[in-house]
């Protein structure tokens, strides 16, 4: 039986697991569960939702989604020739990271996943209340520039995957403030008390924007710090996280099942972080908009196979939509390269004249570039549905896929 995701939270949150990694196709609603969790963690009774989130729930709860990149916007205004300045709206959650560690992790960060030589710049403000400075500093803005030996781009604007890797360093600068502070197991011992009430950390999806070899970082990185932060007889800092990406699914996973060993001999506990402290998951939408939650822990999922099992349910069911085409071209280019083939028309069925059907061919094309699986409706002619039937058949007959859905 299908759940509504607030139960799903509420499962998530019954397990009591240090981390837990989950893997959705886009548009599955990865972030309207964080979301879900954010609701039973703190309730909006309790936070305003008129407010940032970040800055009313972050005792209790932070979250990196689509929301937190809406904390930064541009302000473009060429017609005045202004220099592009990436706007931070005002929030605690900046002016904190930055107050108390300064810039110089999160540019180190940054440049980790994109360039060293791209540098970004915090402007900083006096807080002014009632006409009088307050002491405090606010960081309303940041700008960048290419930065080469003794040469500078001057200001220019970066692209919306350097943003979104800018957003997600900040976010994960706090995270290594955060986890450093809670390694106090005692209260009365911490360096700062802000975070002395915090019990999760949600991060939905931070790789959209990152190649294959920055996002294999990102994923060891983050797998790290979680094996490191404290936790300890089920007390302790817990971590959701949700993603699209299989490479990133895949790492994590793999990162997660290896134990580690406390490095300081003789204290407690003598294991930071052992492997039955996570538990791994594939979020599913029905039909009927419910949704499933299936474990997947014993070994990361082959990707083109998990593809095939949901085209194959699709077609059975009756329930193709043009996102499955979309499924079908990305196990085809994968298996083109795996197999040495220049192009991945060269695995379609042939004609004839042994070229590539075209028919097979143009479908592949319209439908490959398609949205978001979850935005996808549009109703697909009979003649592609078979179409595609026959496609998925000429595979397994031709190129030795094994025959049995996904476990």
């Amino acid at each position: 039986m299908g759940k509504e995701l607030k139960n799903i939270a509420k499962d998530l949150i019954r397990k009591n697991k240090k981390v837990q990694l989950i893997y959705a196709f886009n548009g599955t609603g990865k972030t309207r569960l964080s979301r879900a969790f954010k609701e039973e963690i703190v309730p909006s009774s309790q936070d305003d939702e008129a407010d940032v989130d970040v800055e009313k729930s972050r005792d209790k709860f932070l979250y990196y989604n689509a929301f937190t990149e809406d904390l930064f916007y541009w302000d473009n205004d060429l017609l005045n020739d202004i220099e592009p300045k990436l706007k931070i709206q005002s929030n605690t959650f900046t002016d904190w990271i930055l107050r108390e560690r300064g810039d110089t992790d999160i540019v180190k960060n940054f440049q980790r996943y994109t360039s060293d030589k791209l540098m970004p710049l915090f402007h900083e403000n006096d807080v002014i209340i009632a006409g009088k400075k307050t002491g405090e500093k606010t960081y309303p803005e940041v700008t960048f520039s290419f930065e080469t030996g003794s040469e500078s781009s001057g200001i220019l604007k970066i692209s919306k995957g350097e943003e979104r890797n800018f957003i997600w360093s900040v976010f994960y600068t706090l995270l290594q403030e955060v986890t450093s502070i809670l390694e106090q197991p005692d209260p009365a011992k911490r360096d700062d008390s802000k975070f002395d009430k915090l019990e999760y950390v949600f991060i939905d999806d931070p790789v959209s924007s990152l190649d294959d070899t920055h996002l294999i970082e990102l994923a060891v990185d983050l797998a790290d710090l979680i094996k490191r932060s404290y936790y300890f007889e089920g007390r302790g800092l817990r971590f959701v996280i949700t993603t699209h990406s299989p490479l990133f699914y895949n790492v994590l996973h793999n990162e997660l099942n290896n134990d580690l060993k406390n490095p300081l001999v003789g204290k407690s506990p003598r294991w930071l972080y052992k492997r039955d402290q996570s538990e791994k998951h594939r979020l599913v939408k029905n039909i009927d908009e419910t949704f499933e939650l299936f474990s997947s822990n014993d070994h990361p999922f082959s990707y083109h196979l998990f593809l095939l099992s949901e085209i194959r349910e699709a077609i059975k069911n009756k329930q193709v939509r043009k996102y499955h085409f979309s499924f079908m071209r990305n196990i085809l280019e994968k298996t083109a390269t795996f197999l040495g083939y220049p192009r991945w028309e060269d695995l379609l069925i042939k004609t004839a004249d042994g070229s590539p059907d075209p028919f097979s061919n143009r479908i592949l094309n319209l439908a490959s570039h398609s949205a978001h699986a979850g935005e996808e409706i549009t109703d697909i002619e009979e003649k592609d549905k078979e179409n595609l039937e026959a496609l998925v058949n000429h595979l397994f007959r031709t190129y030795g896929f094994k025959k049995q859905e996904l476990q």
